[in-house]
């Protein structure tokens, strides 16, 4: 497998290490506010590389994604909303839960919380560490580092050594694109703001430090093998996460550094912008639920253009998507109808050609919309072969397989049949419904009755009265 390593700018081959396990971390949300799909455009692709990595390349995978649940913008939202900040988070880790489930994200080994207790200790070691190397010094109760001290320092993003201004300091945690100052580690208290004691004086984390040592902790010695996280990550948060990190510990911090590209918000034709809170152009995943459509749509909508190219998105694309998916569904559905006959040898010849095809696209730095194009080139070779009668019952199963080896990195097919299973209204809502609506008939309120029944049809459920009780069914 190659993948494209940000740090060498250039494809490289991925090797694990010799127990055959890689040790990859994400940087999660920061939740202030719920995902949005830009956000899950890059938690997608990573859960290809992780399947690609599983299924693919036969490696086994530890991997730690973090929840950012304190700095600058948590805070600030939760005293907004007038709520702890424990609570005020809770709320969009739930909501994350929620949205990567329903994506087909699958579950990682680790999901740490910056503010978990024996996090912020190792915060505090990590810092420690630092300061006994000479990389920080102390102003106004606060610790930064200090950026001259390392001199790799912008490796990553590539920056200009004559811009970085070390000796000036920046306290926020995010700042502007190539601004390289010294950054504060650890913030000195403020009224009002949460605070802890890691052995380092009272104080809360700056956004970078949370990440090196959640890595560190949960995937031990250094270097990890792959990070990974979207482009607008580069600088400054992997930067100076790879600043802290080698600057405690001394070594290389990761080998691979993984990152995705934008997702564009196509308001009108031939103009695009960037997604993003701070531009208020976000759509969520109930945004596009709300909307008509499933989230495997979005998904596959996703895995069409290549993780490196930004991806326009608008509601047309997302149709296209959704019927790409029904196509696909649709002739799986064929294979249910076949006529009997025995297995055709070249048709087993056609299908060892697409998983042959459908690796080496994934194994050339998880090109999604190659593979998917070998999918479908495969899809139209067997229609034919249906409709001229060289595909039966016989050669259902290795199909069945084929493509739910295709799924097993690709992850729409499993997530649209599961969706299937799933009424397209909560039981809860049609339950409620149906009583409302045995309430008005009673009432002899006939209009509301049928608003009722016509609003579940259009949502897909459909009602039949049989004597004095209704049932409910799929469209």
């Amino acid at each position: 497998m190659r993948l494209y390593n940000t740090l060498s700018r250039s494809e490289e081959v991925f090797t694990a290490g010799p127990d055959k396990r890689v040790r990859m971390y994400t940087c999660g949300l920061t939740v202030y506010a719920r995902g949005h799909i830009g956000n899950f455009r890059t938690f997608v692709a990573i859960d290809v590389l992780r399947r690609a990595l599983k299924y693919q390349a036969g490696f086994g995978v530890r991997q730690v994604m973090n929840f950012t649940d304190v700095d600058d913008r948590t805070i600030l939202e939760s005293q907004k909303a007038g709520v702890p900040l424990r609570e005020y988070t809770d709320r969009y880790i739930a909501a994350f839960r929620e949205d990567a489930a329903a994506l087909g994200i699958e579950a990682v080994e680790e999901s740490p919380r910056a503010t978990d207790p024996e996090n912020i200790e190792a915060m505090g070691a990590t810092i420690e560490a630092l300061e006994t190397r000479g990389h920080t010094y102390r102003s106004d109760g606060s610790i930064y580092f200090k950026i001259s001290t390392l001199p790799e320092y912008g490796k990553l993003a590539r920056l200009d050594h004559a811009g970085i201004k070390s000796g000036a300091r920046v306290d926020t945690d995010k700042y502007e694109k190539e601004d390289a100052r010294d950054f504060v580690l650890w913030k000195a208290t403020r009224p009002g703001e949460p605070t802890w004691d890691p052995g380092i004086g009272p104080g809360r984390p700056g956004w970078h430090i949370e990440c090196s040592a959640m890595a560190l902790r949960l995937l031990g010695e250094p270097p990890i093998d792959i990070h990974a996280g979207g482009v607008d990550l580069i600088f400054p948060h992997h930067e100076n996460e790879i600043a802290q990190s080698e600057g405690a510990t001394g070594k290389p911090f990761a080998r691979f550094w993984v990152h995705s590209e934008h997702l564009m918000i196509e308001e009108e034709p031939g103009r695009a912008d960037k997604m993003s809170k701070s531009l208020g152009n976000v759509y969520n995943l109930q945004d596009v639920v709300d909307e008509g459509f499933r989230p495997s749509a979005l998904r596959f909508l996703y895995l069409g253009v290549h993780y490196r190219k930004q991806l326009k998105f608008s509601w047309a694309v997302m149709a296209q998507a959704e019927e790409s998916l029904k196509r696909l569904m649709d002739f799986l559905a064929r294979l249910d109808t076949l006529s009997p006959g025995a297995a055709h040898p070249d048709v087993a010849a056609r299908l060892a050609q697409a998983r042959d095809a459908f690796g080496r696209y994934i194994d050339a730095d998880l090109n999604t919309s190659g593979a998917l194009g070998e999918v479908f080139d495969l899809v139209r070779a067997l229609n034919s072969a249906i409709d001229s009668g060289g595909l039966t019952q016989g050669d259902a199963a290795a199909v069945r397989s084929t493509f739910d080896q295709f799924d097993r990195v690709l992850g729409i097919l499993s997530l649209r049949r599961t969706e299937e299973e799933r009424p397209p209204v909560p039981v809860e809502e049609i339950e409620r419904l149906l009583a409302a609506r045995r309430a008005a008939r009673l009432a002899r309120d006939f209009d509301e009755a049928d608003r009722i029944r016509k609003d579940l049809d259009a949502r897909g459920i459909v009602l039949e009265d049989t004597g004095t009780s209704t049932r409910w069914k799929r469209k």
